[in-house]
């Protein structure tokens, strides 16, 4: 109970009880109404006048008390404590953050509402944190208050005496304790109710600054973002599964099946899975077969293509081999198909053969050991010889429209189809590609023959069949490849250089690494593309390797045969695209270990962009071999298991000696 004055009435007991009771009283009353006003005009901060006559202004007011009163209270001056040096400790996610930080604040909550008053360290570090240091001159009261709010720590508590007067040894400590506990309430405008301190709610004097807790990648974010037509499902998580902390890194905090934080409002994640989560009756009404460009969940749309493809270019690996028609495969394919430059695999994968190996299962099949269980065949085709096999990641094989193919014979008089064209096409979301690997006339003169072989084939492709041109209004019914987005030739070309070999192979001694320029002024084929009579629109990637053809069989040196062929850049990579800066050529070599045949393969690596398409065309709908996928898997696992216990026979093995 409070008198009209505001002080407790317990209190007001207290001070007329002094000698000098109606002094100290309006001493007392004209001090707070100062702090009040000072309080109010500095946001908070109390701030006093005269600072320099602290200790005369606190000795007169102890003559005013007491002298049973001063013999039990020992005061002493208080001074604010320097902020404290900042601990090194490890450094910790917005996450980790977010989550201490709300620990300590239900902490300190719960210390300062404890019935028992047992309040731990953190309750204590918090009063401390929350009461703001006092400048300038105070009453005996105030500082006595401050004694028990500011410096309520640990050591401070049992330093002071007035914290031990909480106990009640004596009527004139708890006469005491009353007096600063009123005077200290009232400086703060709340009295305090029985002598127990309660810190009033402190709230802070501008808005906190807004905190990104993205933390994912956008990769990450894209790759598990929902529809927007999915976005009620975070409402429908939150009054399902009820409040979660936002820390993803406790692993008690996945217990109710959803973790939802702000990440949320890019990605919806689910504890069992990173699939994007897919209502009921989406499941029932939607159809992939009546889709369009942007629509909300369209299997080849924008969103899907996002999810994937942030930066919406796909990496592609395009390589020709001509293989003599020999029966020996190459022991390891890994330098061929993962070569060490780039620090990743391709998304694609598309090989092409000429005089191919009898035994084309088995061709493919090694493929697919080498690529392992992340790759699929999508598609093989042959034309006689020719063999074209196109591996894609098993992700985004549901990406993919049906595939067709086609194929061209430049040399009818054969009975075994070696020269000719085979080419295979299909749309990759938006992206229509085509894939085409030839065999053109061998000679060194015969130049004009290889420009027939190619007029041939761009007139005789007839792609597409069922699936749509992406864009017929820059299509041409005479030329194959301006009716697809991209477009890769590859294969033997065998267009030469026109120089003698004695020439060629003194350049190749004065330039044995990569400086082959003077070589590529002799190149038929840069000759013909540079004057338009051949590969029209298409480019080529700068050449830094040396001639893929003619090499001796198993060695490193070209033909030492009575015919003294002369090295050529017979097996090429060209490419041309509808839209520019389409395609980006990362890397062209060739691959100067694999020996079994007279030409070494040659290979391109490029980065292509890909634009989101729509769902009314023929779908593939996940199609790829099967059988050979489990034939490629088990022949990797056994020969791992084979080099494993190799190893394990060489360690085991001892060496006998006789003495």
């Amino acid at each position: 109970m409070s008198t009209p004055n505001g002080f407790p009435q317990h209190s007001r007991a207290c001070v007329t009880q002094s000698t000098e009771g109606g002094a100290v009283q309006d001493l007392h009353a004209k001090k707070a109404s100062k702090a009040a006003k000072k309080e109010a005009a500095g946001n908070g901060v109390l701030t006093f006048e005269d600072p320099p006559n602290v200790g005369i202004s606190l000795n007169e007011t102890l003559k005013l008390l007491p002298d049973e009163l001063k013999a039990n209270t020992k005061i002493k001056s208080v001074t604010p404590r320097p902020p404290r040096k900042p601990r090194l400790e490890r450094a910790a996610s917005l996450d980790e953050k977010s989550w201490r930080r709300w620990r300590r604040f239900r902490t300190s909550q719960e210390s300062l509402t404890d019935p028992n008053e047992t309040s731990s360290s953190n309750g204590s570090l918090q009063e401390a944190s929350l009461s703001p240091p006092v400048r300038g001159r105070a009453s005996p009261c105030h500082q006595c208050c401050q004694q028990n709010s500011l410096h309520s720590s640990p050591d401070a508590s049992e330093a002071s005496p007035m914290g031990k007067s909480r106990g009640g040894t004596s009527d004139l400590g708890k006469r005491a304790s009353e007096i600063s506990s009123a005077f200290g309430g009232l400086l703060r405008g709340k009295a305090f109710a029985g002598g127990k301190p309660r810190l009033s709610q402190i709230m802070p004097a501008r808005p906190l600054p807004p905190m990104e807790l993205n933390v994912a990648s956008h990769t990450l974010r894209t790759a598990n973002r929902i529809d927007s037509d999915c976005m009620d499902y975070r409402h429908y998580s939150q009054h399902k599964f009820g409040r979660v902390s936002s820390s993803l890194s406790d692993s008690r905090l996945h217990g109710n099946g959803m973790v939802y934080d702000n990440c949320s409002t890019d990605s919806m994640k689910s504890t069992f899975s990173l699939l994007t989560p897919i209502r009921s009756k989406d499941v029932r009404s939607r159809s992939y077969l009546e889709g369009s460009l942007l629509a909300n969940g369209a299997l080849l749309g924008a969103e899907e293509l996002s999810r994937y493809f942030p930066d919406r270019n796909i990496g592609i690996f395009v390589a020709t081999w001509n293989m003599q028609g020999q029966k020996e495969l190459p022991v390891n394919l890994d330098d061929f198909l993962l070569p060490t430059d780039p620090d990743y695999a391709q998304d694609m994968y598309v090989i092409g053969v000429q005089e191919g190996c009898p035994d084309r299962r088995e061709w493919e099949i090694r493929l697919q050991e080498t690529l392992g269980p992340h790759y699929v065949m999508l598609y093989s085709a042959a034309h006689g010889v020719l063999y074209m096999s196109i591996f894609i990641r098993r992700d985004l094989i549901w990406f993919c429209s049906e595939v067709e193919y086609a194929t061209v014979t430049t040399r009818i008089v054969s009975q075994i189809k070696t020269k000719g064209a085979l080419g295979i096409c299909f749309t990759f979301f938006g992206t229509s590609f085509l894939f085409i690997t030839s065999h053109f006339t061998s000679g060194d003169s015969k130049v004009n023959e290889r420009k027939l072989d190619y007029n041939k084939t761009i007139q005789a492709l007839t792609l597409p069949k069922n699936v749509p041109d992406t864009n017929p209004y820059r299509s041409s019914s005479n030329d194959v490849t301006t009716r697809f987005d991209e477009v890769f030739w590859f294969g033997d070309f065998n267009f030469r250089l026109n120089k003698d070999r004695e020439t060629v192979d003194s350049i190749l001694n004065q330039n044995p690494e990569t400086d082959v320029s003077k070589l590529l002024a002799y190149d038929q084929l840069t000759s013909e593309m540079s004057r338009g009579s051949i590969f029209k629109g298409f480019q080529e990637a700068d050449i830094h390797f040396r001639p893929s053809y003619k090499f001796d069989i198993g060695k490193d040196s070209y033909d030492t045969t009575s015919k003294q062929r002369t090295p050529s850049y017979t097996d090429r990579v060209v490419y041309r695209s509808r839209y520019r800066d389409d395609i980006h050529a990362v890397k062209y070599s060739s691959c100067p270990v694999i020996k079994t045949s007279d030409h070494r393969p040659v290979f391109a690596l490029f980065r292509v962009k890909v634009r989101p398409g729509r769902d009314n065309i023929p779908l593939a709908a996940g199609q790829f071999d099967r059988e050979l996928y489990l034939i490629g898997i088990k022949r990797r696992i056994t020969r791992e298991l084979q080099k494993r216990q190799e190893q394990k026979d060489q360690k085991s093995s001892s060496v006998c000696s006789i003495s």
